[in-house]
């Protein structure tokens, strides 16, 4: 039996570089089906969902759709709500009145929570409905999943930035520390690795939320990439923790909290300071400097990943097939085939919602201060075909006539 009825479909959480991908593939392939009557794109996540604040897709051009697929954040505007079970009952109201037989949320673990409780919703009042959660995440966190669309790119831009870094700090030699997205996961500040080419390179530290981070290991080890090369890069996550899982910004100055009780960790340059700081007084070096990569990282438009792109586009796709034409729920995956290809697959939903993935222990050192090879064969190919590199000169020096 055809399920006739409208799609909704629905952007959650961070933006990132190739969201708008998913949200033009599940437009595109929805709108190829005759029972469905419309397509629906709800304003600012699940808060227009409940305002009904919808946008009808169904008379956008496709040529402005393809133009949007290819433009950073979302178009469709997000939402930091976390709704718990009154609030999605609210939603699955909104979605009988408009007759809404078909729900796609493109986000992170929290929006596969959502989907999961309306379609419990639905399933009690006996209500024909498919509801299909579409991973989404800079964090590369999602569980059953190799990665997220919005990972690569992010982690492409972390790559390029760090490249930079590394070439500056060359030039005028000093430490350097540059902070990266990531509370609980470590995968987008392990992607800073790809920025090393040559031996010497940075950077030369990576410090991620899996590991116990200990402040006084921390400068034993600037201090001794310092001795070695006269300088130091290193890469660390904004969601450094104690071992008893504290985050070391936390201990060390005062933070603000968001509206879920999360201490504010992007947006502030706070541990990028305290980092520098201690350096200079443990180590009595001048020229320590920290970047924090900050809301950069999400919706950069320069260093999109063309296999990001093309991801997020078929997870879209997929997601419209499985619930129009197999009639299905659950969560779209990405499984990894081969060096490189990938396939997709419709998980439940509990297998996503309210997890999270972090780095495996074969990605990270035993000295916990950078990441393994394995990683770095991991990220490769998501990366794309025009990930550049930098080089040095290689001319030998001249000979002194003056200073012997």
């Amino acid at each position: 039996m055809k399920l006739e009825g409208k799609v909704v479909v629905a952007q959650g959480g961070g933006p990132t570089a190739v969201i708008n991908q998913s949200l033009v593939g599940v437009v595109l392939e929805s709108r190829k089906f005759p029972q469905i009557t419309k397509v629906y794109g709800a304003i600012n996540g699940v808060s227009g969902i409940i305002n009904e604040d919808f946008l009808d897709l169904t008379q956008e051009t496709t040529h402005n759709l393809e133009q949007v697929a290819i433009t950073p954040s979302s178009a469709l505007f997000s939402t930091r709500d976390k709704p718990d079970r009154a609030y999605c009952q609210e939603i699955f109201k909104v979605f009988k009145a408009h007759n809404v037989r078909y729900f796609f949320y493109i986000g992170g673990n929290d929006s596969a929570d959502t989907v999961r409780i309306v379609n419990e919703e639905a399933e009690l009042s006996n209500y024909e409905f498919r509801a299909i959660h579409i991973p989404k995440t800079i964090d590369n966190d999602l569980m059953g999943n190799d990665h997220t669309p919005g990972y690569p790119s992010a982690a492409k831009f972390v790559a390029q930035a760090f490249i930079g870094l590394n070439l500056d700090n060359r030039a005028l030699p000093g430490v350097h520390i540059g902070v990266v997205m990531g509370r609980h996961a470590g995968f987008l500040t392990a992607a800073a690795s790809i920025a090393k080419k040559y031996p010497d390179d940075g950077p030369h530290l990576i410090y991620l939320p899996e590991r116990p981070f200990y402040i006084d290991k921390f400068v034993k080890d600037v201090k001794e990439v310092y001795d070695k090369y006269g300088r130091c890069i290193v890469a660390v996550s904004e969601g450094i923790q104690d071992e008893h899982g504290v985050p070391i910004v936390t201990k060390l100055v005062k933070q603000e909290k968001d509206a879920h009780g999360n201490v504010q960790l992007s947006g502030t340059g706070a541990l990028g300071d305290v980092l520098t700081n201690y350096i200079k007084q443990h180590l009595g070096l001048q020229r320590v400097r920290a970047d924090t990569l900050g809301y950069l990282q999400r919706s950069f438009m320069g260093c999109v990943s063309d296999v990001d792109q093309r991801e997020a586009r078929e997870v879209g796709e997929k997601a419209a097939q499985f619930a129009i034409w197999h009639n299905i729920d659950g969560s779209i995956a990405i499984s990894r085939t081969g060096y490189y290809s990938v396939d997709y697959s419709l998980i439940d939903l509990n297998i996503v919602a309210g997890k999270t993935k972090l780095m495996p222990d074969e990605f990270i050192n035993d000295q916990r201060n950078n990441v393994t090879d394995a990683f770095k064969y991991y990220l490769q190919p998501l990366l794309g075909s025009h990930m550049p590199e930098a080089s040095m000169l290689r001319a030998p020096r001249a000979k002194k006539i003056l200073g012997g």
